[in-house]
């Protein structure tokens, strides 16, 4: 997210999270982080997106913006992690996912994040818009809670029903809600959310 209005209008909908990428390279860099949205009350995490980024700028821009979360895409090691799990309240790290030997690659990080957030594997840092196999999460033995994200559209509301995991805690939505890079289409948004918790 990164327009003001729109963002206003995303809240409305009440998201457990709303993201916010501090990736120069990414369409969806926020350049001017919106003056509002830093004293966000309420239970919403602001959530920071970082790309192999410093600690000590993840660090600066969380208390600047006062974050609530930081979702790492890059490759963060275990030692950057740990020290971000020290002053951020969450700290989600992002794996990409192809097949099940991806999945030993977050035992790496159980003891310093508190979430995962299984993305579809690309050779490019971030999402892809592109769905992976879910069956292949089945096989997960972690012991921290995952999100599941990869292009997920308004179309695979019924497979995120159906989709079970004692460890499945959200979703992450992005490319396939949007009119354009950063730009969330509310009334698809307000469908999805509308049906989800309906089928629940």
């Amino acid at each position: 997210m990164k327009y003001p209005d729109n963002i206003s209008e995303v809240l409305n909908l009440h998201p457990d999270y709303i993201g916010f990428i501090f990736y120069e390279k990414s369409p969806r860099f926020v350049s001017d982080f919106p003056p509002a949205i830093v004293s966000l009350p309420g239970r919403i995490k602001k959530t920071g997106v970082f790309v192999n980024e410093s600690t000590d700028t993840i660090l600066k821009i969380v208390r600047t913006f006062n974050l609530q979360a930081v979702q790492l895409h890059g490759d963060e090691s275990f030692d950057d992690c740990a020290i971000l799990k020290k002053s951020v309240p969450e700290v989600i790290k992002a794996v990409g996912v192809h097949n099940t030997n991806d999945l030993l690659q977050a035992a790496e990080y159980e003891d310093c994040c508190d979430f995962m957030l299984f993305d579809t594997k690309t050779t490019r840092y971030g999402g892809s818009g592109n769905q992976y196999d879910w069956e292949i999460l089945k096989e997960y033995r972690g012991r921290i809670p995952f999100f599941l994200s990869g292009g997920l559209s308004i179309n695979d509301i019924d497979r995120i029903i159906r989709f079970r995991h004692p460890l499945f805690y959200g979703i992450d939505v992005n490319s396939c809600f949007e009119t354009e890079p950063a730009f969330k289409n509310i009334n698809l948004l307000q469908k999805f959310i509308d049906n989800v918790k309906n089928k629940k």
